[in-house]
C-alpha cells in the first residue's frame, strides 16, 4: 500500500488548504448575505455540472491513465482558487463569481475523484478496503479539525488571500505526491465498435439494473442522501442563524464533527469493520441519523459540539462499508462507468435537495417557527422560536429520515444480503 499511502498524503495537505479556503468563503458570503439560500447554491452550483458530467467522466476514467486525471482534476482547482485570490485582491469578488468557479471545478474535480476511487481497488488489497476507505474519510474530518482552527485564527490578520495562498501551496504538495506516485491502471479495454453512444454513456447503469442486490444498495443510499444532503446544506445557516453568526461557534462546532470523524476512521482502520459490511452500511445510518436529529434539537454550541461528534463517528462506518462493497463486487476495469452511475444519481438527489433546502428553510419553516407561527405551537416548545428554530427543525427531520432508512434498511432481504447474493468480481472469474 505505499503508494496509496503517498497519494493519502498529499490529499490530507491539500483538503486542509481546501477546507479552510471553504471555511472563510463560508463567513464571507453569512457576513454579505445574512441567507441560507445563498449558501446553499454555493453547493448546489458545486453539484449540477457533475450530474451531467460523471457518465462522461466515468467512460474517461474506463479508457484514459487515471494517474493524468487526477493530476487534471488538482490543477484545475489551483486555477479556480487563483482565480478567487485575484478578484478579492482587486476587491471585486461576488458572489456570484463563486458560483461559477465551484461549478468549473466540479467538472474537472469530479473526473478526480472518480479516477481517485476508482484506484484504490488496485493499489489495496481487497482485505483492506474498507480500512483504506476510513483513511480517505478521515483525511476530510481531520481536515475539519484543523482548517476551521488555523483559518479562524489565520483570517483576521491575513485575510481571505492570505489563506488561499495557503491553499495554493497544498495544491502544489498534492501535485508533487502525484507525479511521484506510480499508479497501477486496469487493463483498458476497447469499447466494442457496435456500441452506440448511448450504450456507451449507459453501461453503468445497465450493469446496476441487472444486478437486484446492486440496485438496492442504491435504492437505500439514495433515500439516505436524500436527507443527508438536506442537512449538509443546512448545516451552517443553522450553527450562524442561532448563535448570533458566531464565526467561533461554527469553527468548534466543525472541529468536534472532524475529531469524530478522525476518531471513527481510525478506530474502523484498527477494527476492519463489520464482516457483514452491509451491517457497517445500515448501522452507520441509524448512528449517524440519531444523534444529527439531537444536533438540530440543541440550542447551543456544547449540545451541538457533542452531536456532531458522535453523528461523525458514524459517517467513516457507513463510506467505508459501502465503497468496500462496490470495490469487491465491480471489476476494476468497470468501475469507472459502475461507480459514475451510482454516483450520477447521488448527484442529481445532492443537487435537487440542495436546491429546496435553502429555500424551504428561508420561506416556509423559519417564519412558521416564529412566535405565533403555525409551526412554534406544535415545536416551539422543542426548537424554540429564535432565528434559526425554523432551519433546525427541517434539519432534525431530515436527521430522523436518515435513521429510518437504515432501520427500514433491514426489512429488505435482497439488501440485507448484497454480499450472499453478489459474488465479488475476483470469485466470478474462476
Amino acid at each position: 500500500m505505499p503508494t496509496f499511502f503517498l497519494i493519502w498524503f498529499g490529499q490530507m495537505v491539500s483538503t486542509i488548504g481546501s477546507y479552510m479556503t471553504v471555511f472563510a468563503l463560508t463567513i464571507w458570503i453569512w457576513q454579505l448575505t445574512d441567507s441560507a439560500t445563498a449558501l446553499t447554491l454555493v453547493w448546489f452550483f458545486s453539484q449540477l455540472p457533475r450530474v451531467f458530467v460523471t457518465p462522461i467522466a466515468g467512460i474517461i476514467v474506463d479508457r484514459i491513465n487515471r494517474k493524468y486525471l487526477m493530476l487534471l482534476g488538482d490543477l484545475v482547482a489551483g486555477i479556480c482558487t487563483f482565480s478567487i485570490a485575484l478578484l478579492a485582491f482587486w476587491d471585486s469578488l461576488e458572489v456570484w463569481h463563486l458560483y461559477v468557479a465551484v461549478g468549473f471545478y466540479s467538472v474537472f474535480g469530479q473526473l478526480q475523484t472518480l479516477a481517485y476511487s476508482t484506484s484504490i481497488a488496485l493499489m489495496v488489497p481487497k482485505e483492506n478496503y474498507t480500512r483504506a476507505e476510513s483513511m480517505v474519510a478521515a483525511v476530510n474530518y481531520g481536515s475539519a479539525i484543523i482548517s476551521p482552527a488555523l483559518a479562524g485564527r489565520l483570517y483576521p490578520v491575513i485575510g481571505l488571500q492570505g489563506i488561499i495562498a495557503i491553499d495554493l501551496i497544498t495544491f502544489t504538495i498534492a501535485l508533487t505526491t502525484l507525479f511521484l506516485a506510480k499508479i497501477p491502471q486496469p487493463d483498458f479495454t476497447e469499447v466494442e465498435k457496435s456500441e452506440t453512444v448511448v450504450q456507451q454513456l449507459t453501461f453503468g447503469l445497465r450493469y446496476i439494473t441487472q444486478r437486484p442486490s446492486l440496485v438496492a444498495m442504491v435504492i437505500a443510499f439514495s433515500l439516505f442522501a436524500m436527507a443527508s444532503d438536506v442537512g449538509k446544506a443546512l448545516y451552517s445557516p443553522m450553527i450562524l442563524a442561532r448563535s448570533g453568526g458566531n464565526a467561533e461557534v461554527l469553527g468548534n462546532v466543525t472541529a468536534a464533527a472532524g475529531i469524530g470523524g478522525v476518531l471513527g476512521g481510525i478506530l474502523l482502520s484498527i477494527w476492519g469493520g463489520f464482516p457483514r459490511r452491509i451491517n457497517g452500511m445500515l448501522l452507520g445510518f441509524m448512528g449517524a441519523g440519531l444523534f444529527k436529529t439531537l444536533m438540530g434539537v440543541g440550542q447551543n454550541a456544547f449540545a451541538w459540539m457533542g452531536a456532531h461528534f458522535f453523528a461523525s463517528l458514524n459517517i467513516p462506518l457507513f463510506y467505508s462499508s459501502s465503497n468496500s462493497i462496490w470495490y469487491a463486487k465491480v471489476p476494476p476495469k468497470l468501475q469507472g462507468r459502475v461507480l459514475g452511475a451510482d454516483q450520477t444519481i447521488g448527484l442529481i438527489i445532492a443537487s435537487g435537495a440542495t436546491l429546496i433546502a435553502g429555500p424551504l428553510a428561508d420561506n416556509v419553516f423559519e417564519p412558521a417557527m416564529q412566535i405565533d407561527g403555525p409551526l412554534s405551537f406544535m415545536f416551539g416548545w422543542l426548537f424554540g422560536s429564535e432565528s434559526g428554530s425554523g432551519i433546525a427543525l427541517l434539519y432534525a427531520l431530515s436527521a430522523m429520515w436518515m435513521f429510518l432508512v437504515g432501520l427500514g434498511g433491514y426489512g429488505f432481504r435482497t439488501l440485507r444480503e448484497v454480499e450472499v447474493r453478489l459474488p465479488d468480481h475476483d470469485q466470478s472469474l474462476k
